[in-house]
């Protein structure tokens, strides 16, 4: 009975222990859009993480930062959604050290799926 009381209290330390393997990805972000005729543009992402709440903002060329909605972080998978012009852009990638990977998809037809590579600024 010892064991299995011994057992039990590993497997629920070792389960508490999970959420602290996150990626933590407080703080900002880079990286280069290319738009359709050749151009680019950087877009920079700022992060807040509480847990699993992702919140901060985007900024752009479009002017003023637009803050993001519906973060999420679950260990090394990240979501949010950022309003823009209307649309809703939904952003769903991956935590690798100091690099993000994300697939970006608008509620917009008019608008293509696009991938982003984010680079944490030093």
């Amino acid at each position: 009975m010892k064991r299995l009381l011994y057992l039990c209290a590993a497997v629920l330390l070792t389960l508490s222990a999970v959420p602290a393997l996150a990626a933590n990805i407080t703080g900002t972000w880079s990286s280069e859009m290319k738009t359709p005729d050749g151009n680019s543009f950087t877009l920079t992402f700022t992060f807040k993480q509480d847990d699993t709440k992702l919140t901060g903002t985007v900024s752009g060329p479009q002017g003023d930062p637009i803050t993001i909605t519906d973060g999420t972080i679950n260990g090394d998978k990240i979501s949010f959604k950022v309003p823009v012009n209307g649309s809703t852009i939904t952003h769903d990638g991956t935590v690798t050290g100091d690099e993000i990977k994300l697939t970006s998809k608008s509620d917009n037809p008019d608008f293509p799926a696009h991938d982003l590579t984010l680079k944490r600024s030093k």
